[in-house]
């Protein structure tokens, strides 16, 4: 309860600097006259801002190498989507830890049904969470199959002409552009993946959040821990991780960039199966790296686990 009451006076707090530089910087703007657009991570704005090109001002929240599951907004992000002419997320239980994006949309006033506030996984076959009493509760990792990162770019686009009619043309040729280019890597991956011995599709990672990749390019997937929480398994998941991985017979294991890499590297040392490779998941790499754009972190992702699941 005291927990509750303290995230409430922070958000209370948070809505009141929010309010102060939100008035401050429609002052400074004046004339501008740019889409303000607010997106809950840093994979959502890199759709968003290909489909939207140079006619919006894109605000992310969860800064890149975050966890979006679980966040703590700042003045600046209250008062960033108080002023937004429209937000997206993600949905499929991304952005519940501690309800933070929830309470953040009421405080800034928009909470109603009427608000621009939209769920860019709208229309994706949700996949449900394994572990004994989650089962009921959706994996949010759609967008590591690029088909549903292409449904992500077409639900923007929609959201973008109803919000913004005046540019339907650019819109919808931005979308098709960028779709096109996620079409071409999905089909490139099925043919690289398809030349993979079966035996040796069985992909190990920190958090299970390559489901949807399995799913869509044949891949048997495991992990330590379902979804990210503390970013550390505990001793029974690393004891049944390393079951799994004698059992099938792995050769390679991978760590995400986003994540804490010593349980991986307690299962490591246990099997004595290597860490081949370092893979994306719930955040873009830095600028300059070769995961700085959705496009390329899926490419990159690719790559990394072909080669990690092609070693002997």
């Amino acid at each position: 309860m005291r927990n509750q009451l303290l995230f409430s006076i922070t958000f209370l707090l948070l809505f009141l600097l929010g309010a102060c530089g939100s008035e401050q910087t429609s002052q400074e703007q004046g004339e501008d006259q740019q889409l303000k657009i607010v997106t809950t991570y840093s994979i959502i704005y890199d759709i968003a801002k290909n489909v939207a090109g140079e006619e919006a001002d894109i605000y992310n929240l969860a800064p890149i190498g975050s966890n979006p599951h679980e966040y703590d907004p700042l003045p600046e992000d209250v008062k960033k989507t108080t002023d937004a002419d429209i937000v997206f997320y993600n949905g499929l239980n991304l952005e519940e830890g501690n309800s933070w994006f929830k309470k953040l949309t009421e405080v800034a006033g928009k909470g109603d049904a009427e608000a621009p506030v939209y769920r860019v996984s709208e229309g994706v076959e949700p996949i449900f969470l394994e572990s004994k009493g989650l089962e009921e509760e959706t994996d949010p990792h759609a967008w590591l199959d690029l088909r549903n990162g292409m449904t992500y770019a077409e639900n923007i686009r929609d959201a973008l002409i109803e919000v913004d009619p005046g540019n339907e043309s650019l819109y919808t040729e931005n979308a098709e552009t960028y779709i096109n280019e996620l079409k071409e890597l999905h089909e490139k991956t099925i043919e690289q993946i398809a030349s993979i011995d079966e035996d040796k599709r069985f992909l190990i990672t920190s958090e299970g959040a390559f489901k949807y990749f399995g799913e869509a390019y044949g891949i048997e997937t495991g992990y330590i821990w379902e979804i990210n929480s503390e970013n550390q398994g505990s001793p029974q998941e690393i004891r049944d991780v390393i079951d799994l991985i004698r059992e099938k017979e792995v050769n390679g294991l991978f760590v995400e960039t986003s994540i804490d890499r010593r349980s991986m590297e307690t299962v490591s040392g246990e099997t004595g199966v290597p860490i081949v490779g370092t893979v994306y998941t719930d955040s873009l790499g830095k600028e300059g790296t070769d995961g700085d754009t959705y496009l390329k972190m899926m490419e990159s992702n690719i790559n990394v686990i072909i080669d990690g699941l092609n070693k002997e």
